[in-house]
């Protein structure tokens, strides 16, 4: 049998109790519809440091040498090659990129995003930054530690990434059958991403119509209109405490906070009766608290759009369970929610309808290309979280909002959490 990790269909040999018997012999992990060998590498690697395929790998994130950051987690919902090439300096770490580069056909935003990974400096950096763009960037990690998890630090290699970043080809550069042509063959052969599962994929995602009756949408889009909406940024870390920042190219929307207590009131009620009930019978959890009442606005006129991101990631942003996205209006084009790590598939929930799903799901807003999309947004969360929200007021950076652990009530004190109407 071949040790090239290349399909066997499904049938080629047998039955399915032979077909389970072989691979519990050989040891196969499934892939497009076939299988294969669950490792690609004959080098010594210890136990502690090798990848197991099928498995997530660990997510870090690292200084590009060309300048800004790459974080793993963000590159979810394409195919992602790690080349670790070790040193700049090692003329074979020139030749694999050279025979890396000869498929950057593939390469690109929408299909396979290729990292590489040097453990020392290059001489020229120009050299590489000529090079770079969408689909390959090249990562420092001068002093190993990326290198070093991926089993990669003594034996340079390629793995590959299915879309929810799980490990399905670990390739040495001794590879007896040659790693550069173990590489074109298994690159030549992903499929597109919305194939990546053999079957089509939904996002783990629940649609609530009717949470919002249509005179209050209309309501909190003339408050939005009266008000002005003002330019929203997104939470970063730096140096470990969370900062606001204002990107266009990640994130173009305009919000209005509903400071009004009487408003607040009102959407709090719809919330409370309409959704909550919804979200603890389908997710299993009990909301008691909703961060950030405000009205969002994303403009076709200036391409409004949120880049793929997580909601839970910053440490100002841990405590948030679920995001809460109400459709106000419904007379535009564009601006759906995607889940990259789930395929192309867009969701959009109806007027007045919410979109609920875990704040640690990547996801991104598509370009507006007509009109404007109004949106009730807000994240819902528990009593424990509320804790943990509280204790990381010292992660804020100076100038941002400190919690205080009263504003974000969803029930009086006194009273008791509703219960579940029995189904």
């Amino acid at each position: 049998m071949s040790d090239l990790p290349l399909p066997i269909r499904r049938g080629q040999h047998g039955c399915a109790a032979g077909l389970n018997s072989l691979l519990s012999i050989i040891g196969l992990v499934p892939w497009k519809g076939g299988y294969f060998h669950e490792r690609i590498m004959t080098d010594k690697t210890t136990v502690e440091d090798r990848i197991i395929l099928g498995d997530p790998v660990p997510r870090f994130g690292a200084p590009l040498i060309t300048g800004g950051s790459f974080d793993l987690h963000v590159s979810a919902g394409r195919w992602v090659v790690l080349a670790f090439l070790g040193s700049p300096a090692n003329p074979r770490a020139e030749s694999e990129l050279a025979n890396l580069l000869r498929q950057a056909d593939l390469f690109g935003d929408e299909h396979i995003v290729v990292a590489c990974v040097f453990t020392e400096p290059p001489a020229d950096v120009a050299k590489y930054a000529g090079i770079s763009r969408n689909g390959l960037l090249f990562l420092a990690d001068y002093d190993g530690a990326i290198s070093r998890s991926f089993g990669a630090l003594r034996m340079p290699r390629t793995i590959v990434l299915d879309p929810m970043l799980r490990a399905v080809a670990d390739i040495a550069w001794d590879f007896p059958q040659g790693h550069a042509e173990t590489v074109h063959n298994v690159l030549r052969n992903l499929p597109a991403v919305d194939d990546s599962a053999g079957v089509p994929m939904f996002a783990p995602a629940l649609i609530v119509p009717r949470v919002f009756s249509f005179e209050l949408c209309d309501f909190l889009i003339q408050f939005y209109n009266e008000q002005g909406g003002e330019e929203s940024g997104f939470q970063f870390d730096i140096d470990g405490k969370t900062a606001t920042l204002s990107n266009w190219r990640l994130k173009r929307r305009s919000d209005v906070i509903v400071a009004a207590p009487e408003v607040r009131d009102l959407v709090r009620s719809h919330v409370v009766r309409r959704l909550l009930p919804e979200i603890e019978r389908y997710f299993q959890f009990q909301v008691t608290r909703m961060d950030r009442y405000i009205v969002a606005c994303y403009d076709s006129a200036v391409g409004g759009h949120f880049h793929r991101h997580r909601d839970n990631v910053n440490a100002g942003a841990q405590h948030r369970r679920f995001a809460l996205s109400i459709n106000l209006n419904s007379d535009f084009e564009g601006g759906d929610l995607m889940f990259p790590e789930f395929g192309r598939k867009v969701y959009r929930p109806p007027e007045g309808g919410a979109l609920v799903f875990s704040c640690g799901a990547l996801h991104q807003v598509t370009p507006v290309t007509r009109g404007r999309r109004y949106a009730f947004l807000a994240f819902a969360y528990g009593e424990e979280d509320a804790k943990k929200r509280e204790a990381n007021n010292a992660r804020l950076h100076a100038g941002e909002r400190q919690y205080l652990g009263t504003e974000d009530r969803l029930f009086p004190e006194d009273a008791p959490s509703p219960e579940l109407a029995p189904a």
